[in-house]
C-alpha cells in the first residue's frame, strides 16, 4: 500500500525531473576545468653574461663557457697577482671594452667565448681599428686563442701595448696577429711554454712531434721567416710553464716589425 507521504515524494522529484529535462540548454549546470601548467628556468650567469649579453643577444652562453677554465685544453696562462680593470666604456664585450668608435681596450684572459665576443664586438663597431692591449695574462683555451689572433690579422686591426701595459703568455700572439703593431718603450711581454691537458709541456714532445707544427704555422703567418719563427718559438718554450721570461720592445723587435 502506498501512503500519502511516499506519493508526494514520488511526485516532486517526478516534477524536477520535468523541469531539468525541459530548462534551457544555457540555463543547465556546468563546470569548467582550468589546467595551468607552469615552466621555470633556471640559469647561471657569469660576469661575462652580464656584460657581453647586454650588448650583443648574440654572445647567449658565453658567460656559462668562461665560467671556469676547461683543464682539458692547452693553455697558456700567466696571471699577475691583480688584473687592471677597464674604466668606463661604451659597452663591454668579455675582456674588451669599447672607448670609442675606433678604439677597444682588452684586460683579462681570453676563453672559449672570447672569439665569439670578438666578433660581436666587430658586428655592433665596425669601425674598429685598434687595440690597446692594457693587462692581457694570456689564455685558458690556446685554440680559442689562435682563432682569436687570426680573427684580430683578418680584421686589420693595430695592436698596441701603452706605457705600463703588459701582455703574457697566450697574449703575446694576440698582439703579434696585428696589422701595425706598437708597443711602449716600458711595455712587457711575458713568455714561457704552453701545457696541455696531461700537463705536458712543449718541450716534452719531440722537436719532429706536429704539436708544434700550428704554432710555428702561425708565426710564419704573422710575418717571420722560418728561422725566425723557430727561434722564437724556441724562446718561449726555454722557460717552463710555471714561470715567466720577461721580454722587452726591443727583443721582440729583433722577431717582427714594430711601427
Amino acid at each position: 500500500m502506498v501512503t500519502s507521504a511516499a506519493l508526494a515524494r514520488t511526485l516532486i522529484v517526478a516534477g524536477f525531473s520535468a523541469l531539468i529535462a525541459f530548462a534551457p540548454a544555457q540555463a543547465r549546470p556546468f563546470v569548467t576545468v582550468t589546467t595551468t601548467v607552469t615552466w621555470t628556468y633556471e640559469d647561471e650567469i657569469g660576469p661575462d653574461d652580464e656584460e657581453g649579453i647586454g650588448n650583443a643577444p648574440s654572445l647567449l652562453d658565453d658567460g656559462a663557457l668562461a665560467l671556469e677554465p676547461d683543464r682539458g685544453v692547452t693553455r697558456r696562462y700567466a696571471p699577475a697577482p691583480a688584473v687592471s680593470t677597464l674604466g668606463p666604456a661604451k659597452a663591454h664585450f668579455g675582456p674588451f671594452a669599447v672607448t670609442d668608435d675606433e678604439t677597444a681596450q682588452m684586460a683579462g684572459d681570453v676563453t672559449a667565448a672570447t672569439p665569439r665576443q670578438f666578433a660581436a664586438m666587430l658586428s655592433a663597431f665596425p669601425g674598429l681599428k685598434k687595440i690597446e692591449m692594457i693587462d692581457c695574462p694570456g689564455s685558458l683555451d690556446e685554440e680559442a686563442n689562435l682563432t682569436l689572433a687570426r680573427a684580430i690579422r683578418r680584421a686589420r686591426l693595430e695592436t698596441v701595448v701603452p706605457a705600463g701595459g703588459s701582455v703574457r703568455s697566450g697574449a703575446v700572439e694576440l698582439w703579434l696577429a696585428g696589422v701595425r703593431r706598437r708597443a711602449a718603450a716600458n711595455a712587457e711581454f711575458g713568455v714561457h711554454s704552453w701545457v696541455d691537458e696531461d700537463g705536458r709541456q712543449a718541450n716534452d714532445y719531440p722537436a719532429s712531434d706536429p704539436v708544434h707544427a700550428e704554432y710555428l704555422a702561425y708565426y710564419r703567418e704573422m710575418g717571420m721567416d722560418e728561422a725566425k719563427a723557430r727561434a722564437f718559438y724556441a724562446l718561449t718554450n726555454s722557460t717552463p710553464f710555471d714561470d715567466v721570461r720577461y721580454l722587452t720592445r726591443g727583443d721582440m723587435a729583433r722577431f717582427v716589425a714594430l711601427d
